[in-house]
């Protein structure tokens, strides 16, 4: 059994998603390790990860309008210290996902063939963030 890590540190350019597929599958790549399972995490309260399609952009303009309605910035928040921005964050980061778990065949992602990995960023500022990749297998 191998074990392999990595943090991946990516700058965003406000509220929306970034395509991580490739980055990830190249690590994956330069591993060594053939069958396995990767585990992504990102340590952030305002950023999460996604598997969700890559095919039509409208997929993603329309789960980011979707996450605008549940969690509004104009909201009647107690948490405001940070922007009227932050609990919002806070709120679709929690409603989404801050790891992911995907397995590795042949050295390569087993996502479907419309499936991409986003970096979900959910504050109106640039931010860089990290994402901590772990790949254990044979």
């Amino acid at each position: 059994m191998k074990q392999k890590s990595l943090r991946l540190i990516k700058a965003t350019r406000g509220s929306g998603f970034t395509d991580l597929t490739d980055e990830v599958q190249r690590f994956i790549q330069g591993a060594g390790i053939g069958t396995g399972l990767l585990t992504l995490f990102i340590p952030h309260t305002s950023a999460s990860l996604l598997i969700q399609e890559n095919a039509d952009p409208d997929v993603l303009r329309d789960l980011k309008d979707a996450f605008d309605r549940l969690a509004p910035r104009d909201g009647d928040y107690r948490h405001t210290t940070e922007g009227p921005d932050d609990m919002p964050a806070h709120i679709r980061s929690a409603l989404s996902q801050s790891s992911l778990s995907i397995p590795v065949e042949g050295g390569a992602l087993v996502l479907g063939i419309w499936q991409a990995i986003y970096l979900f960023e959910h504050r109106d500022e640039a931010h860089h963030r990290t994402i901590v990749l772990h790949l254990i297998g044979e």
